[in-house]
């Protein structure tokens, strides 16, 4: 069975930036508000952390709800693990998510700084230094045959852009955001197309999604 890379949901700016500068324990996505840039998987039924019954159904609804299907391991940059650079100052850091990680799967973690790994309920976290080739393999042998999802943030998902390795990629782009600088994706979707077919779909929540697939 192949076993396919595949980003999914990843939220873009407007200018393609998927998080902002000045990144914090407080402010996960630097200088973009989260809540805002998220805004469209935030008010739909299937969004995990939704407090209160109701939520919108339809093209977002489906591709939230369409998250975790199918895969069996997540590779992620350390930014997105959490706010640290350099060496580990503090391994009490178990990551933004609490004692109930959303992945549910092995987890690894691209970093120059290794740690040991640690398991939180279903989620074993795995802190690896190989290139992006050789840590896709160990995922891939993690995952047991389901696929790979690539988590980002955008400079990890660029690293596997460039070494050719990504299937298929799920870009949300938020048209009314700017944010300015950052960790950017792209300048424009149109870079990946020499690699990739494009479906362009906009939604009635005003983001526009991007669904590439290898040519």
């Amino acid at each position: 069975m192949t076993q396919l890379l595949r980003v999914q949901n990843f939220t873009v700016s407007g200018d393609g930036f998927g998080a902002g500068e000045g990144q914090s324990l407080e402010r996960p996505f630097g200088h973009a508000d989260p809540l805002s840039l998220m805004s469209w998987a935030g008010t739909t039924a299937g969004w995990a952390m939704r407090t209160e019954p109701g939520g919108s159904r339809g093209l977002d609804d489906y591709f939230i709800r369409d998250h975790d299907h199918h895969v069996g391991a997540e590779i992620m940059g350390r930014n997105k693990f959490g706010p640290q650079r350099g060496p580990w100052e503090n391994e009490e850091w178990q990551g933004w998510w609490g004692d109930e990680p959303p992945f549910h799967t092995p987890v690894f973690v691209m970093t120059h700084h290794l740690r040991p790994s640690f398991t939180l309920s279903d989620t074993t976290f795995h802190f690896v230094d190989d290139d992006p080739a050789e840590v896709l393999e160990r995922a891939k042998e993690a995952a047991r045959g389901k696929d790979v999802r690539l988590g980002g943030g955008a400079t990890t998902i660029r690293a596997y852009l460039e070494a050719d390795l990504v299937d298929t990629l799920h870009v949300v782009v938020a048209p009314t955001i700017t944010l300015g600088s950052g960790a950017r994706l792209w300048e424009s979707p149109d870079e990946l197309t020499d690699r990739f077919h494009l479906d362009v779909v906009p939604s009635s929540s005003g983001v526009v999604h991007h669904l590439f697939w290898r040519k």
